[in-house]
């Protein structure tokens, strides 16, 4: 009895076991894109809050500050100091944004699946 099957039939079942793989490999890149889409939302919403802190509770810190400093400097050379100073603190703010999105990684899974499935493809036609 002759069990081997047409080439045609191996074929059909290599395209189509290609074509599951793929289909799953789509489903877990966009379940890994929507997770660190919610994590690169995260860090967005960590450096809004930040600025509008900073805009809305700074100005009023700073009006004090400024008013305290011209009582023993020109008005413009406090005003200056101030200036300095809320540098310093957006710098820090975007700083931290910055890192919050840089940390988020693109599909790693996915990757790494990909690879596993380029291997297993390698030994099937060899």
């Amino acid at each position: 009895m002759n069990t081997e099957r047409p080439v045609s039939a191996v074929l059909h079942d290599i395209a189509g076991n290609l074509e599951d793989i793929v289909r799953a490999e789509l489903r877990l890149a966009k379940t890994e894109l929507a997770e660190e889409a919610g994590k690169a939302s995260t860090g967005a919403l960590m450096l809004g809050a930040g600025v509008m802190m900073l805009g809305v509770a700074g100005v009023f810190a700073l009006l004090a500050i400024v008013y305290a400093l011209s009582l023993v400097m020109p008005a413009w050379g406090a005003a200056l100091i101030v200036a300095g100073g809320e540098a310093v603190m957006a710098l820090i703010f975007v700083t931290a944004g910055i890192r919050k999105f840089k940390a988020t990684r693109a599909v790693p899974k996915t990757r790494a699946s990909l690879q596993e499935n380029v291997e297993w493809a390698k030994q099937q036609t060899t």
